[in-house]
C-alpha cells in the first residue's frame, strides 16, 4: 500500500464526515437519547408501551369468545358508581326473564386485569354472558389504571362500587347476601385486597377504609392467575425455559408496572406492604378458588404459596392447578 492510500480516508469515516450525513446523524443519536431518558425518568413510555402489548392480545381473545356468547341476556352498560369520576364504570349482567320475574340473583363481581396498567370492563363480555345465562347478576368493574391514578385509587374506587351495588340491588337483580368476587392477574390482586379488607379489621383500618360489605355478604373469591405476594413478585427470578433476554424483558416489565401503579420506582413501601395480602389474610378470608396455568411464572411464586397460606389458617379453598406438562 503506498503513502498516498495510507493517507486517504477510509469510505467509512469519508461518509461519516459528509456533511449531508452530519444532521440526520445527528438527529438520530439525539432521537435515542431522548428515548432513553424518557424511558429512564418516568415510567409513562413503558406503561404505554406494555398497556398496547396487552390490549392487543385481549383484543384477540374477545373476539374469539364472542362467538360463544350466548342469547337471552340483558345488560345495563356504562353504570356511572361513583360522581365526577370518569373511570367509575361498571356494566351489568343478568337473564333476560329476570326483568319478568323481579328475583335477585347470586352475584359475581368482576374485577379485570392488566397489570394494573391495563384492561377495560368488557374485555371478557361474552364471558360473563355465559355466567349471566346461567342464572346469575354479573358485574364488571371499571377502575381507573397507572401511571396516571396511583395506588391506593383503585381499592376506594371499588369499595364504592360495592356500596353503588348494593343501593342498586333491585335494579341489578342482585342478591346482596350471595356475592362472590372475582378478578384475573392485577384483578385478582385487587379482588384478595377487597376480600382482606371486608374480613380483617385491621387490615381495613391501616388501609384507612370501611368496607362496603359485611363479611357474611361475601360468599367466596375466584382468583386467577393473581398476585399475592409483591416481595417475591419483584424478586425476578428467571423463567424456567425462557432465554435469557426474554427474562430481561419480563423483569423490566415487572419493575416498570410497579412504578407506575405505585408512584415510586422500586414501589413504594405501604403500597408493596398493603398489596401483599398472603401476609394480612386471617381465617375470617371468604372460601376461595384459586387457579393458574402451568406455563404461567405467578402460579409457582403466588397462587400456589397463597392457597397453601389460606388453608393453613383453616380457609376453604379449592384449586386448579396442572402438572408442567400439560397441553391445553
Amino acid at each position: 500500500m503506498s503513502e498516498s492510500d495510507r493517507r486517504r480516508p477510509s469510505l467509512l469515516r469519508r461518509v461519516l464526515r459528509s456533511k449531508w450525513l452530519r444532521w440526520p446523524l445527528g438527529l438520530l443519536a439525539t432521537l435515542i437519547v431522548a428515548v432513553v431518558l424518557a424511558f429512564a425518568l418516568s415510567p409513562q413510555p413503558g406503561a404505554g408501551l406494555i398497556r398496547w402489548e396487552f390490549e392487543r392480545g385481549a383484543d384477540q381473545v374477545k373476539e374469539d369468545m364472542e362467538a360463544h356468547a350466548p342469547q337471552g341476556v340483558a345488560s345495563l352498560l356504562d353504570q356511572p358508581y361513583r360522581p365526577d369520576d370518569g373511570d367509575a364504570r361498571l356494566d351489568v349482567y343478568f337473564p333476560a326473564t329476570a326483568d319478568q320475574a323481579g328475583v335477585h340473583l347470586p352475584t359475581l363481581i368482576w374485577t379485570h386485569g392488566g397489570a394494573w396498567i391495563s384492561g377495560h370492563k368488557d374485555d371478557a363480555a361474552p364471558y360473563f354472558q355465559l355466567i349471566a345465562v346461567e342464572g346469575y347478576a354479573v358485574i364488571s368493574l371499571g377502575y381507573s389504571l397507572g401511571p396516571g391514578a396511583t395506588y391506593p385509587t383503585p381499592i376506594h374506587q371499588i369499595n364504592d362500587a360495592l356500596a353503588y351495588v348494593r343501593q342498586n340491588a333491585d335494579r341489578f337483580h342482585v342478591d346482596v347476601n350471595r356475592i362472590a368476587m372475582a378478578g384475573d392477574s392485577a384483578g385478582a390482586q385487587l379482588t384478595s385486597q377487597m376480600a382482606t379488607l371486608i374480613t380483617n379489621p385491621d387490615y381495613a383500618a391501616a388501609l384507612g377504609v370501611t368496607p362496603s360489605l359485611q363479611p357474611q355478604q361475601l360468599r367466596g373469591v375466584v382468583l386467577f392467575c393473581g398476585i399475592f405476594d409483591m416481595d417475591a413478585f419483584m424478586e425476578h427470578d428467571d423463567v424456567p425455559g425462557v432465554g435469557g433476554l426474554t427474562n430481561l424483558l419480563l423483569n423490566w416489565g415487572d419493575d416498570t408496572v410497579i412504578w407506575a401503579y405505585t408512584g415510586e420506582r422500586g414501589g413504594e413501601a405501604s403500597a408493596i406492604d398493603q398489596m401483599s395480602t398472603i401476609n394480612w389474610a386471617t381465617a375470617g378470608f371468604p372460601p376461595a378458588f384459586i387457579s393458574g396455568g402451568n406455563g404461567d411464572p405467578l402460579t409457582d411464586h403466588q397462587s400456589r404459596p397463597l392457597a397453601e397460606r389460606l388453608q393453613s389458617l383453616g380457609v376453604p379453598v379449592t384449586s386448579l392447578f396442572y402438572p408442567p406438562d400439560h397441553e391445553p
